[in-house]
């Protein structure tokens, strides 16, 4: 549909004018000999100027009649308002060119984690509304900004943490927040185990440092984050206790490296684990619950354990008093990924060790639901309900 556009143009000479308004004279605009009542406006696109009567001496009226390109629309899942996994929206959304420092990536695959769900409900707080959640893909280079270097069209990045996003089938990214993607790594893997993977890395390597001998509790043992952890854990040498919700998670813990299971819907978990360490108690508890598990968690651990509360998907804990941890020295931490990959150089380490992990058969990526980009509040609804286990990708 033709666009009407109004621009006054000065005769000449040219004068000190607003945005916007060219003089004839300039090199945008120049007068067509065959047709001399009409003007072209040259721009990245063609647009014809057809002149009008003078409405005053020293300005003259021109109207434009152009069929303009439409912007670039592509789909996202969008969520205007806070609430549950209906809020989640299949919606056309604008994207422009790359900008300095930036990249476009055509998505391939989406990683879903639990804090997009704390985004989607307002637990942590969106920048604005509406917003595109997710934080986590796998995709190819489609355009890069001007003067870039160490970046180029075509190649396969993966990008996992801010800016929040990835739920669309492109997105702009700043370039020094995309890592390499090796040949030898899917892109679905990719995107099911960056995220979560760096999480893992943090949370044994440098939150709490793992060692031969460590004994530690993960909650959701099943889960993206916690197979992970279950793996690491146990390659690193500690005897690892996981927790899951039912016999068919059981048993997938045990193969991704758990030496025992408990199912806390059948058994006190914090009984259970005083009889596995004869009453001495873990070195480590990786607790992503929240609310629900908090205090049985610091009743497992040992004389001056670390309580390590990296999620709440069971809602935020009470608050603790001080007294609570002095009983036995404990060490309490609330971390997050984001405060641990601050420089490129601690981004390409984490993300560099998970790829190395995955490649060498370390870390085994349990990809067991994939869902269409447009059903992404269909998996949010089964990730919220325990019904998933391993990782979830969506595909654009």
């Amino acid at each position: 549909m033709p666009l009407p556009v109004l621009l006054l143009l000065p005769t000449p000479p040219a004068q000190a004018i607003p945005k916007c308004h060219f003089p004839l004279n300039s090199k945008f605009v120049s007068q067509n000999p065959k047709h001399p009542n009409s003007l072209y406006f040259h721009s990245s696109r063609s647009i014809v100027l057809l002149v009008s009567d003078a409405i005053k001496p020293s300005l003259r009226t021109i109207t434009t009649e152009a069929s303009l390109s439409p912007p670039k629309m592509v789909k996202a899942i969008r969520v205007h308002e806070l609430g549950g996994h209906e809020v989640l929206k299949w919606d056309d959304v604008e994207i422009g060119e790359p900008k300095d420092g930036e990249v476009r990536v055509r998505n391939k695959a989406v990683g879903v984690n639990f804090i997009d769900v704390y985004f989607r409900k307002g637990v942590y707080k969106a920048p604005s509304l509406p917003f595109t959640p997710g934080m986590e893909a796998v995709g190819v280079v489609t355009a890069v900004g001007p003067g870039l270097t160490g970046r180029k069209v075509g190649d396969l990045v993966a990008y996992a943490g801010q800016p929040m996003g990835s739920y669309a089938e492109e997105q702009i990214l700043p370039a020094d927040k995309v890592v390499p993607v090796p040949a030898s790594v899917d892109p679905v893997i990719g995107a099911a185990i960056l995220l979560k993977g760096m999480t893992a890395h943090f949370l044994v390597r440098r939150c709490f440092k793992v060692e031969p001998g460590h004994t530690v509790l993960v909650h959701a043992a099943a889960g993206g984050v916690g197979s992970l952890l279950c793996q690491w854990a146990n390659a690193l040498g500690a005897t690892v206790i996981g927790l899951v919700s039912n016999k068919e998670k059981a048993a997938q813990a045990k193969e991704d490296g758990c030496h025992h299971v408990i199912i806390y819907s059948e058994e006190d978990f914090v009984v259970r684990v005083n009889e596995v360490t004869s009453g001495n108690g873990v070195d480590v508890v990786y607790d992503s619950v929240g609310k629900d598990t908090f205090e049985g968690s610091l009743a497992c651990l040992k004389l001056r354990g670390y309580m390590v509360s990296f999620g709440q998907a069971s809602g935020t804990p009470d608050p603790v008093p001080l007294s609570a941890l002095a009983a036995k020295s404990l060490f309490l931490t609330r971390p997050t990924l984001f405060q641990y990959v601050v420089t490129r150089d601690e981004l390409l380490e984490a993300a560099g060790e998970v790829f190395t992990n995955v490649a060498s058969g370390v870390l085994k990526v349990r990809l067991n639901h994939t869902y269409p980009l447009s059903e992404a509040a269909k998996a949010h609804a089964d990730l919220e309900s325990r019904k998933t286990s391993g990782s979830i990708v969506l595909i654009p």
